[in-house]
């Protein structure tokens, strides 16, 4: 049986939204994915039926709501193929996650001397923590370049790697272009001169199967909003071993065993780094999404995103005065353009009058866009709803715009 888009978009109720008198065409799901009802049953269940705080707590409410959160925690160690779920930290994203290493895990390991390397790929969350870091220790912040396909450049990269690299820390898909990263050969890589790694999977967990221990990768962070899950969640997945090296970054409630005034005892892992109430809700959606992506034929929906990137280029090629940002060999849910002539925020505003949503700017990756000569692109980027008929629209829309401009 083929993929049955169709079926899987009556899943999604904002699909069915109109924008002005146009039905939504939602390509901005890089951004932001929209939501099944699986995960909104799942919120406002929790809500309706279980509301309580958790852990600690004896009353039917807060058992119900305790074992919902730790169930989601098992699922979305499933998810990413942990080996176990206290190797899951719940954090508010992808963002906290690589944070929470960043000041827990680097910071107190790295002085005047080590390096820290990072491409030129990367999303300000994956670049910021880093030089921050750097300006904390005296460490050096190194970059390894990319080619006009939008590629690492893995010869760069591996000159990068020496005694002198103490972390790695890497975007497994590009937020801006699409990019697939050959992580696999790259953490092994690194692994060589003795450094961990961190992947910044954000852009990779709507989109591809993953397996953390597979990939051998030290940690791995993922946003929920980006997986079709709520916003303001997310996890750091983290081998046992280093987050026991770890002392929390943030204090408080929950993260303790013990505390008088002379001495606090940290709670063990993974709770040592979940200080204070959580979004208890958005994990149990959380869950919710990541058991909504495992009944889903992986390989399906693989080739219908493809499939819809590879149309899309097509599209926009034959439009005259579009240029493709980003033509990398291995890509995924992404492609980035501009229109000669109009700034991406007009093509933006525009086709949202059509009904299309798409993202213009820098994408929060402005280092990608400046390798490119730019200071802006327009962005369609594509989840496992997204149909040709919508790609359709898209060009249509286009089509305005050059009308609009007289292009």
């Amino acid at each position: 049986m083929g993929y049955d888009v169709n079926q899987i978009r009556r899943d999604f109720p904002i699909l069915e939204r109109q924008v002005g008198d146009k039905s939504l065409v939602y390509l901005d799901n890089a951004a932001t994915s929209q939501k099944p009802r699986a995960v909104l049953d799942a919120i406002e269940r929790y809500y309706t039926h279980s509301n309580a705080n958790i852990h600690r707590g004896v009353h039917r409410l807060s058992v119900e709501a305790t074992q919902a959160y730790e169930g989601a925690r098992q699922k979305l160690a499933s998810f990413v193929g942990a080996d176990s779920a206290e190797e899951v930290v719940f954090v508010r994203g992808t963002t906290e996650g690589i944070n929470l290493v960043a000041q827990a895990y680097v910071r107190p390991r790295v002085g005047p001397g080590d390096e820290i390397l990072i491409s030129h790929l990367e999303h300000h969350s994956n670049i910021v923590p880093w030089q921050m870091v750097a300006r904390q220790t005296g460490a050096r912040l190194r970059v390894a370049r990319i080619n006009e396909r939008g590629e690492i450049d893995l010869e760069h990269f591996r000159e990068l790697l020496s005694e002198s690299t103490r972390f790695v820390a890497l975007a497994h898909v590009s937020n801006a272009l699409g990019t697939i990263n050959p992580v696999a050969d790259m953490i092994q890589w690194a692994h060589e001169v003795g450094a961990p790694v961190l992947l910044d999977g954000a852009q990779a967990a709507p989109h591809l199967e993953l397996d953390v221990s597979r990939l051998d990768c030290d940690f791995y962070t993922v946003s929920g909003h980006k997986m079709y899950g709520p916003t303001g969640i997310g996890i750091l997945y983290g081998k046992r071993a280093r987050l026991e090296e770890m002392d929390p970054w943030e204090g408080g409630g929950e993260m303790i065993r013990s505390v008088t005034f002379e001495e606090t005892t940290y709670n063990e892992v993974p709770h040592k780094f979940e200080a204070g109430t959580p979004n208890i809700a958005g994990a149990i959606g959380l869950g919710a999404a990541a058991d909504y992506l495992r009944s889903l034929d992986w390989a399906a929906v693989t080739a219908h995103e493809d499939e819809l990137v590879e149309v899309a280029t097509q599209r926009l090629l034959e439009l005259p005065g579009v240029r493709i940002i980003g033509t990398a060999a291995q890509k995924t849910g992404v492609v980035a353009f501009t229109l000669n002539g109009v700034h991406p925020h007009d093509v933006g505003t525009i086709v949202d009058q059509e009904g299309v949503a798409v993202r213009t700017g820098h994408h929060c990756a402005q280092p990608v866009i400046d390798h490119f000569g730019l200071s802006a692109t327009t962005r369609a980027s594509f989840g496992l709803y997204n149909t040709l008929a919508e790609i359709d629209r898209l060009i249509a829309a286009l089509r305005q715009v050059r009308k609009i401009f007289e292009l």
